[in-house]
């Protein structure tokens, strides 16, 4: 079933593409201007599925294989719009330069004094700028969303391109539906209109640098499941100063109908200012996301965490029996990194299909065979990671050196979405 919701976003964006090449398909003329049409169009199609992807609706994501799949779609599809879009100029170009040179020149040049040629052009400096801001991780956080942000600008100035140069249909009804998409996007998700009320109703430390918050709602809560994620917007108060914006957190522990834990490792501005959340904070809650830990096969299992990544894990033996042979290997840096060992290794004593291993490894790298099993074991299973980048590529590397598939592991992303 869960491949199945995967298939969903490559049929969306081969819809999107075949309709418009379709239309647009040209009868007659040099190849290169035929080729440089089609590219342009089958751009504009990939950008507007690229929209669809970037809407946080829980039910839209289960339909589309989860929030993290349509983002690395929206990703994809936005660089290879970005080639496309950028050849089809130059293509187009290089069709009118051997008979009408300055033709092909007036097509190019931003000095034409033509505001369909100024607007296409604006539309891939825009798409640029916020590409650019995806492959900058180090950029800081409150710089590269709004950079990032300037895609959409991006499609509304390809779409204005179009419309400038008489392609009224269907570019028309496609660029209403497009600004009704964003606005849809910005009102109802990043500004919160649409996210559920809750309150920290308490608040835990587990480590010197995590705490776990307990949130209750004010009104309908949201329907989470252990193993998925929510995203959250903590307000500011007199004596707390809150993220306003939306980030995900892991589902630690659902409470039944009275809400949800998650736990909070200072790892950046926003997390470092929700060690201090105080009980009647006010928050805004998104969700909940994340098909991870739903479905698995009666193969033995074996848990990977590390670090906060144990949250996951943790949210789902915290709500009932394990069902078959199953080793959590949990890795830390040092003891004071640990959370919930206590805890864990109190649900292991009453699990006899549960094993636990702790391993602490220092600011050294792990290595993977000292902690999975040996020989043909380990062919046999079935993997779930969930940690740092450099943790989940380092053990999914030893994995298909041994002969694991991907299709037998399964990651959770560790990062802003």
């Amino acid at each position: 079933m869960r491949d199945l919701a995967k298939l969903s976003v490559p049929i969306l964006v081969l819809s999107f593409v075949a309709a418009l090449v379709f239309w647009a398909y040209p009868d007659g003329g040099a190849p290169a201007r035929q080729i440089g049409i089609m590219l342009g169009w089958a751009g504009c199609g990939m950008l507007l599925a690229s929209l669809v992807l970037v809407l946080r609706e829980p039910r839209l994501a289960a339909l589309l294989g989860g929030l993290e799949n349509m983002y690395a779609w929206h990703h994809r599809l936005g660089m290879t719009a970005y080639i496309m879009l950028l050849a089809h100029p130059l293509l187009l170009a290089g069709a009118s330069l051997p008979k009408a040179p300055r033709e092909a020149w007036e097509l190019l040049s931003p000095f034409s004094e033509s505001w369909p040629v100024w607007t296409g052009w604006l539309s891939l400096l825009l798409l640029m700028s916020g590409l650019g801001a995806t492959f900058a991780p180090r950029l800081r956080y409150q710089i590269r969303r709004p950079v990032h942000a300037a895609l959409a600008v991006a499609v509304l100035a390809g779409l204005v391109h179009l419309v400038l140069l008489g392609i009224d249909e269907p570019v028309t009804p496609i660029l209403v539906i497009s600004s009704a998409l964003l606005a849809w996007r910005f009102i109802r998700e990043d500004w919160g209109i649409g996210a559920s009320p809750y309150v920290v109703r308490s608040v835990a430390r587990v480590s010197p640098n995590t705490v776990e918050v307990s949130l209750a709602p004010l009104g309908e809560a949201i329907a989470a499941k252990p193993g998925q994620f929510a995203l959250i917007a903590f307000q500011s108060t007199r004596r707390f100063k809150g993220c306003r914006e939306f980030h995900p957190f892991t589902v630690s522990s659902v409470d039944g109908v009275s809400g949800f834990r998650i736990a909070v490792k200072a790892l950046g501005d926003c997390t470092r200012n929700i060690q201090a959340v105080e009980p009647g904070v006010p928050a805004r809650v998104q969700g909940a996301f994340g098909e991870f830990l739903a479905e698995s096969t009666p193969a033995p299992q074996y848990w990977i965490a590390g670090g906060v990544g144990i949250t996951p894990f943790l949210s789902l033996l915290r709500a009932g029996k394990v069902d078959r042979s199953t080793t959590l290997i949990y890795l830390y840096r040092s003891e004071t990194d640990a959370l919930f060992v206590d805890e864990l290794g109190a649900i292991a004593a009453t699990q006899p299909k549960l094993t636990l291993l702790l391993r602490a490894t220092g600011d050294g790298p792990i290595d993977p065979e000292s902690v999975l099993p040996a020989g043909k074991e380990i062919g046999k299973g079935e993997f779930w990671l969930c940690g740092p980048p450099p943790m989940t590529k380092t053990f999914a590397h030893f994995l298909r050196t041994r002969g694991v598939t991907y299709r037998r592991m399964h990651f959770e992303n560790f990062g802003p979405l």
